[in-house]
């Protein structure tokens, strides 16, 4: 293939359309669908969605499903293979496969249901190309895209597919996302170089290549590959079993994992040692030491983190932000920077042209006819400023009597922040025209146009036009400026940037973009959530100044990209920490800034729209975007807004922290109340002569606990919690299980004394260590029944002690749903020992005595977790 590739990009343009069965008017519809039938949709595979059976396999082999596969077959071996005829009993295994199939299906149908949810998401937002069909230009979703359709590119859009270029004016290319250099090549339309010659395809100047995006420029390409068998095709097959650099989030998760696997190797064989030894059933206590092991690990962590990330994308769905990437939204919650641009993020993004103004400060329609050849003949930057004055235009003059064409243009870059167009009027004669910056304008000139007349664009003219920029920037007014001159091409040259020399100023074009009356409310809303936003703009301090003062916004300070641009690294560091605006910054400028304050140490989102925005996106640890932005700004951020308005960022901010905080809840929660288990677990090994609980039991009480803990994703958050960014701390977990685990081990204790000296005593009518006639079974059974419904009520009922720094069920109170859940579980736990299917499992019926015991038990539990939590919220600052 790369063979075929350096062949045509050495191939001329002719025979390429001519080997693809096209021309620059492109194909006909028929012949895309015909070709679309042949080669199949333009896009990658994703490996997002993962196959039905790769989910069931994930769903049904768990440590959870394996230690119960494990114990269902030695059942099914002790009660029916090898039992007697008259005792082969299957309650015990088919219970056992019960809740194997109800572990599955439960994860199972949440993994489909988040898979689903995701890929609709992802599906809202979509990348389009401009197509040229039947000589019609149309913009169209970029996996319609066929072999032998001719592509229109032009600054900010995505290369659709592999192409050959075949018409380029100043064609800057990125092929970063391929081959990792920041600097973009120029491509033509007629090679420079053999490229037989070359190493890698993508050194062709004459090949554009999926993936890469148009930096400055416009160009014709004809589709030679698409989807899979492009050039970004092949690296991502060779790419798709590598390892991914994980995110915050992924590494909170693993370090998290870590974490318990390291309790999991300490306390699993501690316990099948003293079960072993203390009870003499190595067997029983090898059984007894997996399903703690299992009981260690929070289960239903994946399908939980999942739900809760789902759950939050489909909550932004609805404010209109669409999540591309559902880890970004943990970044989301913990964005402390927010970097935006000026430009329809504080104004309304509806600019208007105000005035035409000539060198006297008066609207002048030759500035305008100027000013309306170079914006409609300019095909390179499709922007709001180029519209406003052909709008105007329009409306002001009789656009449809100038008699001029097109002969050349220059599009703008970043660089020279100007742009122009050639036009040719009825008499043959050729102009130049020029618009840009106003300092660029006026570095270009030479002379001025005075009343009709051209004089020399002296130091005093340009103190004048300096004066009246100022006082329009003061207005918050934007200026830009326009210069002609006439242009030979007696030798049929192209227009260079040389050419841009010697012109003549011709006059200002001022623009109005009002300040959103939004934005104030939404930057202070975002200060109090603890986001400081930060201003990275090209446009002049003046402007921005002006812009900062009429919504309220009191900058620490105003720094311009050239002072920037002459700092050594520390001054550098400590600029973008003090200083909350930047002016006159290049796109360059921008990923710098966004870099630095990552490093030091902020989680840092940008907010852009713009192919001058797209390096920063991807530097930020969240990037966001609008759906209207330009294709390569889309395509480098994770959140995408439906409406360009901060109020909707502070909205989702919201969502982020909410969902990062119930995911803690049940780390945290699940992982100190696990581990509380396992601890009384060793108590009770060393001093009980019997298990506390059977293994069995242990899984079951598990499984009851997990499920009821899915109903956490529904919880709320307090208020106060999502106020401050949040951040993953893994060591926090650590210190939380310690705190809050033996705790509860305080209270199985009691419960061991309570069963083991008064209620099965009781029941039973002797002491375990008594001589004769003690039902030692019905002791053991009633002993693991009342431990079994113990733990349940304290693991689920501390959920709501510890979903909250506040006094439980007075000052904050769980969601509807999470009550009900939990309740319903402890409901159907507590019944279980009064059941057929508890008898099976080893329990028996309570006494009635027992269940006051307990409420006495929950209630100076509860107390003392609460004393306990405000001491550690003292100490530590927060409690999740």
């Amino acid at each position: 293939m790369k063979n075929e590739y350096k062949i045509i990009a050495d191939t001329s343009v002719d025979e390429v359309l001519g080997e693809y069965e096209t021309s620059l008017m492109g194909i006909s519809q028929a012949e895309a669908i015909e070709r679309r039938k042949l080669y199949g949709l333009n896009e990658l595979k994703r490996n997002t969605k993962k196959p039905w059976w790769v989910q069931l396999f994930q769903a049904f082999v768990t440590p959870f499903t394996i230690v119960l596969t494990c114990l269902a077959i030695i059942s099914f071996f002790l009660d029916y293979q090898l039992a007697s005829p008259s005792d082969k009993d299957l309650t015990g295994t088919m219970i056992i496969v019960v809740m194997v199939v109800a572990s599955g299906v439960m994860t199972l149908i949440q993994s489909v249901k988040s898979s689903n949810a995701v890929e609709k998401l992802r599906s809202l937002v979509k990348s389009t190309t401009n197509i040229i069909r039947e000589n019609f230009q149309e913009k169209t979703d970029s996996t319609d895209v066929v072999p032998g359709d001719v592509i229109k590119l032009s600054a900010g859009d995505m290369v659709p597919a592999d192409l050959r270029i075949v018409q380029a004016r100043d064609l800057l290319i990125s092929q970063a996302a391929l081959t990792g250099e920041s600097y973009p090549v120029e491509k033509r339309a007629e090679t420079m170089m053999n490229c037989n010659d070359v190493d890698s395809v993508t050194d062709c100047d004459t090949l554009a290549f999926m993936g890469s995006n148009v930096v400055s420029g416009t160009a014709l390409g004809v589709v030679i590959t698409t989807g899979t068998n492009t050039e970004l095709g092949s690296i991502s097959e060779k790419l798709k079993d590598k390892k991914v650099v994980k995110t915050d989030f992924d590494t909170g998760i693993s370090q998290t994992s870590w974490l318990l696997i390291r309790f999991m190797l300490v306390m699993a064989p501690i316990v099948i040692v003293i079960t072993g030894l203390t009870k003499g059933n190595w067997l029983d206590a090898v059984m007894f030491g997996l399903s703690t092991a299992v009981g260690l690990t929070p289960e239903m962590l994946p399908v939980i983190v999942t739900t809760n990330l789902v759950k939050g994308a489909v909550s932004m769905a609805k404010k209109d932000t669409i999540v591309k990437d559902i880890n970004s939204i943990q970044n989301f919650g913990s964005m402390d920077i927010l970097c935006t641009d000026k430009t329809g993020t504080l104004t309304q993004d509806d600019i208007s042209l105000k005035h035409y103004y000539d060198v006297a400060g008066n609207d002048e329609e030759t500035v305008l006819k100027y000013a309306y050849l170079n914006s409609f003949y300019q095909t390179g930057l499709d922007n709001l400023l180029d519209k406003a004055i052909v709008k105007t235009a329009k409306e002001k003059i009789a656009v449809e009597n100038l008699n001029y064409t097109k002969v050349d243009e220059l599009p703008f870059d970043f660089t020279r922040r100007r742009m122009s167009t050639v036009v040719q009027d009825e008499d043959g004669v050729k102009r130049l025209v020029t618009k840009g910056a106003m300092e660029e304008i006026i570095s270009v000139s030479d002379k001025i146009l005075v009343e009709g007349h051209v004089q020399k664009l002296s130091n005093s003219y340009q103190t004048l036009l300096k004066q009246l920029v100022e006082n329009l920037n003061q207005k918050g007014l934007r200026v830009l400026g326009l210069a002609i001159r006439e242009f030979t091409d007696d030798n049929g040259k192209k227009l260079t940037t040389k050419d841009e020399t010697e012109m003549v100023f011709v006059g200002c074009l001022v623009f109005l973009d009002p300040p959103k009356a939004s934005a104030a409310e939404a930057i202070s809303a975002l200060h109090k959530r603890g986001t400081r936003v930060k201003i990275l703009t090209g446009d002049n301090e003046q402007v921005t100044r002006t812009v900062c003062q009429s919504i309220g916004f009191n900058p620490n300070g105003i720094v311009a990209g050239d002072d920037f641009a002459e700092m050594e690294l520390e001054e550098k560091m400590k600029c973008v920490e003090s200083n909350d605006v930047f002016v006159k910054i290049t796109p360059d400028q921008k990923a710098e800034i966004v870099r630095m304050l990552h490093d030091c140490g902020h989680v840092v989102g940008f907010l852009g729209d713009g192919i001058n925005d797209a390096l920063a996106m991807q530097n930020a640890d969240v990037g966001i975007s609008v759906d209207t932005a330009v294709d390569i700004a889309k395509e480098s951020s994770s959140i995408v807004l439906l409406k360009k308005d901060l109020r909707i960022l502070e909205q989702g901010v919201v969502i982020g922290r909410q969902t990062f905080g119930n995911i803690m809840k049940y780390i945290k929660i699940t992982c100190s109340s696990n581990f509380g288990n396992v601890f009384s677990v060793l108590i009770a090994s060393a001093f009980l002569p019997f298990l506390p609980m059977q293994p069995i039991q242990l899984l079951l009480l598990n499984l009851i606990y997990d499920l009821s803990c899915l109903s956490i994703s529904w919880d709320r958050m307090d208020n106060s919690y999502l106020f401050e960014p949040k951040r993953w701390d893994s060591k926090s977990t650590g210190k939380f299980m310690f705190y809050f685990g033996p705790t509860s081990s305080i209270f199985d204790v009691v419960t061991y004394l309570m069963m083991f000296w008064m209620i099965c005593p009781q029941i039973v009518g002797l002491f375990y260590s008594s001589a004769f006639g003690v039902d030692k079974l019905l002791f053991i059974q009633l002993f693991n029944a009342g431990w079994f419904v113990e733990s349940l009520w304290t693991q689920t009922f501390v959920l709501h002690a510890l979903r909250t720094e506040k006094v439980p069920f007075v000052q904050s109170r769980a969601s509807w749903i999470l009550t009900g859940v939990t309740t319903f579980a402890v409901f159907i736990g507590s019944i279980i020992p009064y059941t057929s299917f508890g008898k099976g499992l080893g329990l028996v019926a309570l006494p009635l005595n027992y269940w006051p015991l307990l409420i006495v038990i929950m209630g100076l539990y509860l107390g003392l977790v609460t004393v306990i939590k405000h001491l550690y919220v003292r100490r530590f600052g927060d409690l999740l």
